[in-house]
């Protein structure tokens, strides 16, 4: 039997599956944005949902691309962004989960995501998920190769509210197994009058999350999901602020940071 046969996902003129900054730089930082864009490709027409829709935080992390731009320039640092939409496939998500291709978000159905064959779940990890994965795979791979240090950065935004849920917290550092950067970011971030989430109101796991897991802690890497409360990074001033202190952190903690992972074993 010949196999299903499809449109292409994306066509020529369509922005490229992800994005990659700083690629040959050598930096202790690398980061990755998994939820960088809310584009869905043109064959998807939209999912079926309005464009007011698809640009809030279903769609993808506000302000977590533009705030993971203003890192990696300022540490001269790798940094592999997302090309589209979290609800076309979620990139830091395992395919096993019900939350690699949604049909519901926040509450949101997303028919177009409901029944899809076998042959269209595999062309949207073909096209979307897959590539990503594999720059950020092999990326690591060469500086592992040749001891590069290297500490992990995620970075990611989350709504100010949620169904019966109250998130005081403006930033939340996030991990699993390993709390060494996570711990060290936590205990030095004084800033007045910003609240710091210890794995609040995200903790990662391994049903649903994929870079840290994958990428940080299968590496032994000293890794961190940091998570940026979005109204806090609704425009250009607060993007600015949040850069201004995970940079200053970031840059202070370095010498540690290296330490953890020039500990490493290959």
């Amino acid at each position: 039997m010949n196999p299903v046969s499809l449109p292409p996902l994306l066509s020529a003129d369509e922005p490229p599956a992800f994005e990659v900054v700083n690629g040959d730089s050598d930096a202790l930082f690398v980061f990755v944005c998994d939820h960088a864009s809310h584009l869905i490709p043109r064959r998807l027409g939209q999912l079926g949902l309005p464009d007011d829709v698809i640009q809030t935080h279903i769609g993808w992390d506000i302000g977590a691309a533009a705030l993971a731009r203003q890192l990696a320039a300022a540490f001269q640092a790798p940094l592999f962004l997302t090309g589209y939409s979290r609800l076309v496939i979620d990139c830091n998500r395992p395919l096993a989960s019900d939350g690699s291709i949604p049909s519901i978000s926040a509450g949101i159905s997303i028919d177009a995501n409901r029944n899809l064959s076998a042959a269209e779940m595999r062309q949207r990890q073909d096209v979307l998920f897959h590539p990503y994965q594999q720059a950020i795979a092999a990326h690591l791979d060469r500086r592992q190769a040749r001891g590069v240090p290297t500490a992990l950065f995620a970075i990611h935004s989350f709504t100010p509210d949620y169904p019966g849920e109250v998130r005081p917290w403006h930033v939340d550092f996030a991990y699993h197994r390993d709390r060494r950067l996570a711990g060290l970011l936590i205990d030095q971030f004084l800033v007045p009058g910003i609240l710091v989430g210890d794995n609040l109101p995200y903790a990662v796991e391994d049903e649903s999350d994929y870079a840290i897991p994958i990428h940080g802690e299968k590496r032994g890497l000293p890794h961190v999901l940091v998570e940026i409360r979005q109204d806090t990074l609704r425009d250009d001033a607060g993007i600015a602020r949040w850069s201004t202190h995970l940079t200053s952190l970031f840059d202070r903690l370095a010498p540690a940071i290296r330490a953890l992972a020039q500990n490493v074993k290959d």
